[in-house]
Order: C-alpha cells, then structure tokens, then sequence
C-alpha cells in the first residue's frame, strides 16, 4: 500500500504534501474551460492528515 500512497502524493521542495483531487477526469464537457482547468490543479494536504502522511511516509 505504501507505493500506492507514495505515487498518488507529490512532495514538495519545501515539504508540502500535494494531491489530485477524485473524480474530476469526468462529465467536463459541459464545464466552463475555467471550471475544466481548476479541476487539473493540485490541492495541499493540510492539518492532521499532512503529518499523518509524513510519518506514514518516513517509515519507508
């Protein structure tokens, strides 16, 4: 499971945790190019989930 989780986080220069968000490869058509693009970007984990990640990530 570790490798799944490791290829589905980007780590930053600076350490932040960075993913995709699910389901948006789906129904674009009718989304607005500006809608389309903003589904493309990458969301930071934040909180308790970004050092749970960390932690789960430096016991490789």
């Amino acid at each position: 499971m570790r490798k799944a989780v490791l290829k589905r986080i980007k780590i930053t220069k600076t350490g932040k945790l960075l993913y995709r968000k699910s389901g948006q490869n789906h129904f674009n058509a009718k989304a607005s190019r500006r809608v389309q693009l903003r589904k493309k970007t990458m969301t930071r984990v934040g909180g308790r989930g970004e050092r749970k990640l960390k932690v789960y990530m430096n016991q490789l």
